[in-house]
């Protein structure tokens, strides 16, 4: 999501690239943020190769905010108890 949240769109391969996972571990990743409905994607073709691109839905940006928020709390929390 991190990637989504700077890039409007974006494919497969840039992902796996930047993330460095394989296909099977990013594609279980991209599963299940899309049925999370944290992901809107696109298929097509691009001359004969097939090529998906992945874009943020609104709920996916609220909820990565959200997690950012919940982590910036508990940074802080713990530096308050130290």
């Amino acid at each position: 999501m991190s990637v989504l949240m700077v890039e409007d769109k974006t494919d497969f391969n840039n992902l796996k690239e930047t993330l460095q996972l394989t296909d099977g571990n990013l594609a279980s990743h991209l599963r299940a943020l899309e049925e999370a409905g944290y992901l809107q994607v696109e298929k097509q073709f691009v001359g004969r190769k097939p090529n998906t691109t992945y874009q943020a839905t609104d709920a996916g940006r609220e909820a990565f905010k959200a997690h950012l928020d919940a982590l910036e709390r508990l940074i802080l929390d713990n530096r308050q108890n130290e």
